[in-house]
């Protein structure tokens, strides 16, 4: 009878993780909810209004040209001494997408078309500019 009675005063030494599950789905939901807010770029672009639009973003390059005259591709400021070689690099990598410009409805003609030049001297043949649908 003894030995019956010390099983059950047995002392075991576990330890819960339910708690540290727990944590752990938590952060992982709260990763999840702001990577994709860190991932997009917050570049304001007023791109000018039309009746009708086209989307294929899948299958263009995006180059946004702000209201300052910045131009942003794959996200990222790209400087006039660098736009050369940003735009060679990016049409050798992709040499029959389209170049999509979104250009804000304020900036200058002058800067789009001297984008449009300097992608022409990279090797770019196609290219659309981006608008938005009047109707939303």
């Amino acid at each position: 009878m003894i030995k019956r009675k010390r099983e059950k005063n047995k002392i075991t030494a576990e330890i819960n993780i339910t708690p540290f599950t727990d944590v752990i789905l938590v952060l992982l939901i709260i990763f999840m909810i702001t990577t994709p807010i860190l991932v997009t770029p917050g570049i304001q672009v007023n791109l000018p209004k039309t009746q009708t639009t086209d989307k294929n973003d899948a299958e263009n390059i995006e180059v946004m040209i702000s209201a300052d005259g910045y131009v942003y591709m794959e996200g990222r400021q790209i400087h006039q001494d660098n736009l050369n070689d940003a735009l060679k690099t990016i049409i050798g990598r992709f040499p029959d997408k389209p170049i999509v410009i979104k250009a804000d409805k304020n900036v200058r003609y002058e800067a789009v078309m001297k984008f449009m030049d300097a992608a022409k001297l990279a090797g770019a043949r196609r290219f659309a500019l981006a608008v938005d649908n009047e109707r939303k």
